[in-house]
């Protein structure tokens, strides 16, 4: 398993070694021994999955306060832009966001550490997973609108399919002023 660095503190890409044969592949999506020696969160507490087709925007979500989340994110099948943007108050990369391409193929992950805001686009119909380190919690969650101006991702979808609430979240400006500078 490779682990890179990334430019925002703490957010990492993970390359896991794919093993095939006649039969198919194996891989280890996980290692604690591995996570553990980059510092990263090892205590999950609960899985999620989603399909989502071709096309979608999801996020850019967070949770607040004792519910924040680390996040171990990956797609089993399919392809996404994953994306996550610093919201850390105090955080010499606040509002930076990074963002790679989670594809299939290279069952690459994303680890993002609580303080971010987090989101994705579907490029290819995908079913996406990942671990949390915290449970949801409905009261705790906000967001940054998906085509912040400030932001300004390119999410490398058109006309993208979003849910009510992911159109409705405050830009980042805004979120800074109502939250005092960051989570």
């Amino acid at each position: 398993m490779e682990i890179r660095e990334t430019a925002l503190k703490d957010v990492y890409e993970i390359y896991p070694k794919i093993f095939k044969d006649a039969r198919g592949y194996f891989l280890e999506s996980y290692r604690e021994d591995l996570f553990e020696k980059h510092g990263m969160s090892t205590r999950w507490v609960q899985d999620n999955q989603s399909f989502s087709e071709a096309g979608i925007v999801r996020g850019l979500h967070f949770q607040r306060g004792i519910h924040a989340q680390a996040k171990l994110v990956r797609v089993i099948s399919g392809k996404v832009l994953d994306v996550c943007v610093d919201l850390r108050k105090g955080s010499p990369t606040f509002g930076k966001y990074h963002a790679v391409v989670l594809d299939e193929k290279l069952q690459n992950m994303l680890y993002v550490p609580t303080g971010f805001a987090h989101g994705f686009a579907v490029w290819k119909d995908a079913v996406f997973t990942y671990k949390c380190s915290n449970l949801y919690n409905k009261e705790s969650e906000g967001g940054i609108i998906w085509n912040d101006k400030q932001l300004d991702i390119d999410w490398g979808v058109d006309h993208p399919l979003l849910s009510e609430k992911d159109q409705t979240w405050p830009d980042l400006e805004k979120f800074e002023e109502i939250s005092r500078g960051g989570l």
